[in-house]
């Protein structure tokens, strides 16, 4: 038997059964299409939480004052180590490797006031490049800037949430409000944050106000904490040292004491979210991959019942001159064409649901984000699409090979024989 007639005779088989070869071909485009749909909600999932995480800050990094461990300078072990406000000049100028900082200073349980409306709130006290390291995007107005701070500007940035709590409906740009009896007005107004990581208080629901416009509300001289992030993530862990180092000098502690300073990397926790993601998206690439093994196993019970029905055939084609292996080509090819079109019709499908479904909603109903950050975006995954379809041959490789390799090995003389 030629090549060509090898091809014939198995595209003539698929069409002579083609309601069973089509039904296998759907069951095994199923499991394609699962497996495609599944991973590209795992991935879709996993892309939600590290968007949702990363809103607290570009590759933040919080500095907490500490207390020492061990002795240094002469001065005793357990000494109270409290930030200075000149810590931030003194990091700026002696770490390069530091790109935005800024002190922070928390004023809480605050009494706001928007006409008849009071509300109990925190205050975030900050300097212009927090909103830089802190992600703030703007929804309307301006940030604080380096006059504002400079004058001792009476301005305010409102969180989303906390827009909601003092004005409702009405445009916050403009208006006025009191802090602890002090008067503001607010200058911007923050984007809703979908942010499942952060200290105190959430973003959405502080107001920012200038550093030293605090001043006058209570002494800023030893902020709670600074925030800043690295020129390079190349970098962190040797500005972090840096950061140490110089406030070590700057204190009296070593270098060394790392519970002198609380230093907290949030890209170290990043990597749990890493995990987290990585972990669901194996779960159901294997729940996908089972799809495609039970569709496997269906296709090798059809080949061998397709061998049994057409035992006399395989008589007839060895009696004029069928060679063994072309009679195991005919039924791997019957085999890989029945995989191969099963697979197109399961990327098809799932590239079909995904587009149709597009978004699932995760975080955002519960921040009240309609911005889309926090929630599940679908899209067909090329690697899922390349995954199965080798797994997909793989396994109609071997579903095949078992059938086609009892049919090649068919005595002529017992196959004319069965009934």
């Amino acid at each position: 038997m030629t090549v060509a007639s090898v091809f014939r005779e198995a595209a003539g088989a698929l069409n002579f059964n083609r309601q069973r070869s089509f039904l296998t071909m759907a069951s095994l485009g199923w499991g394609v299409a699962c497996f495609v749909i599944l991973y590209s909600y795992g991935e879709g999932f996993g892309f939600a939480l590290k968007s949702s995480f990363e809103s607290v800050g570009q590759d933040l990094i919080l500095v907490f004052g500490g207390q020492t461990s061990a002795q240094a300078g002469g001065q005793r072990s357990g000494r109270q180590i409290r930030l200075d406000l000149t810590d931030v000049d003194l990091i700026r100028d002696s770490v390069p490797q530091v790109s935005a900082i800024s002190a922070e200073t928390m004023i809480r349980g605050a009494t706001v006031v928007r006409g008849e409306r009071l509300q109990s709130m925190s205050i975030r006290a900050v300097e212009m490049a927090y909103g830089k390291v802190r992600n703030m995007t703007l929804d309307e107005g301006r940030w604080i800037n380096g006059e504002d701070y400079l004058n001792k500007q009476r301005v305010a940035v409102l969180g989303a949430k906390a827009a909601r709590k003092l004005l409702g409906e009405i445009p916050p740009m403009g208006e006025l409000i009191t802090i602890n009896g002090i008067q503001f007005q607010i200058i911007g107004l923050l984007k809703t944050k979908t942010q499942i990581s952060n200290y105190n208080t959430p973003d959405n629901e502080c107001i920012f106000i200038p550093l030293s416009t605090a001043s006058l509300l209570k002494d800023i001289k030893h902020p709670e904490d600074i925030v800043w992030s690295p020129a390079n993530p190349i970098f962190r862990k040797e500005a972090v040292k840096s950061v140490r180092a110089t406030l070590g000098r700057a204190h009296g502690f070593l270098p060394n004491d790392e519970q002198a300073l609380q230093i907290f990397i949030f890209n170290e926790f990043e990597k749990q979210i890493d995990i987290m993601s990585l972990a669901l998206q194996i779960l159901l690439g294997l729940i996908g991959a089972l799809t495609l093994a039970i569709g496997g196993v269906g296709l090798a019970n059809i080949m061998l019942v397709s061998v049994t029905q057409r035992t006399k055939e395989i008589g007839i084609l060895k009696s004029i001159g069928a060679t063994r292996s072309a009679i195991l080509w005919q039924f791997l090819i019957e085999a890989m064409a029945i995989v191969t079109f099963g697979g197109l019709l399961g990327v098809l499908l799932g590239w079909a649901v995904t587009a149709g479904i597009q978004t699932l909603p995760l975080l955002g109903p519960i921040f009240k984000d309609d911005s889309g950050n926090g929630d599940i975006h679908l899209h067909i995954s090329q690697f899922a699409v390349v995954t199965s379809t080798v797994v997909l041959e793989i396994i109609g490789l071997i579903a095949g090979w078992l059938p086609a390799l009892k049919a090649s090995r068919l005595d002529p003389i017992d196959a004319l024989r069965y009934e």
